[in-house]
């Protein structure tokens, strides 16, 4: 069985971001999913005198630790103001800092939703970008553009959901290689 890292990249208590990276990640079959909830992730905003002064804070360590553990990552992305969110983007540079290709070269299903007919599409499109340079192996992406109508109770609709399914597959074939 292979084990799947899925993170909703938002501390948000409503994350449609979270819901959708876990909707991916438990579509594959033969995988243990485990979820980071940003929510819970308490780093202090980057700074090289903190990483001087007081090393690597635990919890980037121990979150670095279950990249590594992970056979495979799925991401969704929250767009705020066309980049990441801030929870997010301080932990890509907490966990960069301690091994810049921290993503490991595991097979990545890269996501990203928001309310807008874009999708999340600047920062989607960033991250596809940045994330190889950060070791990251995208073997399938998808923009989920209008969450709240394409995405009801609890599963896609219509012929994105098919879209989102070929994409899921991509990375459960890449995962399972």
């Amino acid at each position: 069985m292979k084990k799947i890292l899925a993170m909703g990249a938002s501390n948000s208590s409503t994350s449609i971001n979270q819901q959708l990276a876990i909707y991916a990640a438990n579509e594959v079959s033969n995988a243990l999913v485990e979820v980071v909830d940003f929510k819970t992730v308490d780093l202090p905003i980057y700074s090289i005198d903190i990483e001087v002064e007081q090393g690597f804070p635990a919890q980037a360590q121990e979150l670095l630790k279950k990249v590594r553990q992970a056979d495979g990552v799925v991401v969704s992305l929250a767009e705020h103001n066309g980049s990441y969110a801030a929870v997010f983007k301080n932990a890509i540079d907490w966990l960069s800092r301690i091994e810049m290709k921290f993503w490991a070269e595991k097979p990545m299903l890269l996501l990203a939703t928001s309310p807008g007919a874009n999708g999340a599409g600047s920062v989607f499109k960033a991250a596809k970008a940045a994330f190889p340079y950060l070791g990251a192996d995208i073997v399938a992406s998808y923009s989920l553009p209008k969450f709240y109508d394409n995405f009801k109770d609890g599963t896609p609709q219509g012929e994105l959901a098919k879209e989102l399914e070929v994409q899921i597959q991509q990375f459960a074939t890449a995962l399972h290689a």
